[in-house]
């Protein structure tokens, strides 16, 4: 439709996002726009075969893979960890021994979840990324709280080449690229070389943009790797929407609530679930060095929409803009905007703190009649992933109204943000969880000395 291709260049040139591409399922038809340039240094068109990189959409790939692993028997849901991979290790004795499967599906295993990790180009790259997990910190007991977990997801790759006999890539082709005929939907950097690909950028504080480096290391192929086209991502949609196996249905069910979690209210087996505006979401999205994607299906209307964008933040403004059109236009559910409640300096001084997990440090402060969340990166980090240290600016949540200690981001590029604070039985904050991550606060004024780096250690 014109009016789709109008929004999608409209809200890229006012958002000044280089590139984008846009796919839309409804009513069994499919409409894609097309908006701006692969990368502002090299630049060519983006078109309907131009690969971005899609990011965390990645994990419902990988689970899909091993849901169809226990649709064949070979594995179940409830099995401990250690009954597929005996060696497995995290920090905690009792967490490693006591995960299960399903724990490691939705996002509540527990450990440090942000551990990014070169381990090599090698087919035995995951491999040895898992065995690096081994000085993980545990957050919370498996299964008790939900904190979004991209190291979880390299044991379940891990799990499905294990099981499958075969490094994960190949796993995945011959599980579900082959046979879904998802020709454009690749992981290896030599498979990319000769397709039209979009560049990451960053958005910088003074206006300009900086081009990011491309892609993860091998390990987190799992993770976050797949490149891919909104063409075929709307092929995903249209495989999980109609294909009746009920193992497909049964990743769509919640199994833990999470109201106020800043990826869903409820997670199933990889799916991030939500109801917006009366309607039953199940989607995903991801974030790579400088891209940012969007992927919704809502299956009672027969309905997916899948964005990806080139430039970080920018494109999460696009992505949320972007949604709110479709559901007021297309499935004639306007998203009503959140009623926030402004609290003084005094009562928001308990949240006020640093917090921290393995990848970030956040401070929280006060700021214009709610809070405002700093979001440092651990130096080491950046290293693993080649990123320069430029960081944003603090970002204001405002609390929401009747819902205790839930907070959201009302205005610029995180609008629409969720999170909460957590207290222990006595009324003490004693951890954030925002961006959808479960972060401890810090016992030290700075924070920044209170973890043993996982990063220089490997096995």
């Amino acid at each position: 439709m014109q009016e789709l291709q109008d929004v999608v260049s409209s809200l890229a040139d006012e958002l000044r996002v280089p590139g984008v591409a846009v796919g839309l399922l409804h009513d069994g038809r499919e409409e894609y726009a097309f908006h701006g340039l692969t990368s502002i240094e090299n630049p060519l068109p983006v078109d309907e075969r131009t690969l971005f990189l899609c990011g965390s959409t990645t994990k419902t790939f990988t689970a899909t893979a091993l849901m169809l692993l226990v649709d064949e028997g070979r594995l179940e849901l409830e099995d401990p960890v250690r009954t597929h991979l005996p060696d497995f290790r995290v920090e905690d004795e009792d967490a490693a021994s006591g995960v299960t499967v399903l724990q490691l599906l939705n996002h509540t295993a527990g450990w440090d979840g942000d551990f990014f990790k070169n381990t090599g180009d090698g087919d035995d790259a995951l491999a040895r990324y898992v065995e690096a997990m081994a000085g993980l910190r545990q957050l919370a007991p498996p299964g008790t709280a939900v904190s979004y977990n991209n190291a979880s997801f390299a044991v379940v790759g891990r799990l499905v080449e294990k099981l499958a006999g075969a490094p994960y890539e190949a796993a995945l082709r011959t599980l579900l690229l082959g046979p879904l005929h998802l020709e454009d939907t690749l992981l290896f950097s030599r498979d990319l070389m000769t397709r039209r690909c979009a560049v990451g950028h960053q958005r910088l504080q003074d206006g300009s943009a900086a081009v990011q480096p491309y892609g993860l290391p091998r390990a987190e192929n799992a993770v976050g790797g797949l490149a891919t086209t909104t063409r075929d991502l709307i092929a995903w949609a249209r495989f999980h929407l109609q294909d009746g196996r009920s193992v497909l249905q049964q990743m769509r069910e919640p199994t833990v609530e999470a109201p106020g979690w800043s990826s869903g209210d409820a997670v199933g087996l990889s799916w991030l679930l939500d109801d917006v505006a009366g309607l039953r979401v199940a989607g995903h999205g991801g974030s790579m060095p400088g891209q940012l994607s969007l992927f919704k299906m809502v299956p009672e209307r027969d309905f997916a929409l899948a964005a990806c964008t080139n430039c970080h933040p920018t494109g999460g403004a696009f992505n949320e803009r972007l949604m709110h059109w479709a559901w007021a236009t297309v499935l004639d559910a306007p998203i009503p905007d959140p009623e926030t409640a402004a609290r003084s300096d005094d009562e928001v001084q308990p949240f006020c703190g640093t917090y921290e997990t393995v990848a970030n440090i956040v401070n929280v402060a006060p700021h214009s009649e709610g809070v405002s969340l700093e979001v440092v990166d651990r130096p080491e980090v950046l290293e693993e992933l080649g990123l320069d240290p430029e960081q944003e600016p603090p970002i204001p949540f405002l609390f929401r109204a009747g819902d205790g200690d839930r907070i959201i981001c009302p205005t610029g590029d995180y609008r629409g943000s969720k999170g909460f604070f957590v207290r222990d039985g006595g009324g003490q904050v004693t951890a954030v969880n925002a961006f959808g991550r479960y972060m401890p606060r810090s016992t030290s004024s700075s924070g920044a000395a209170q973890l043993e780096s996982p990063f220089a250690s490997s096995t």
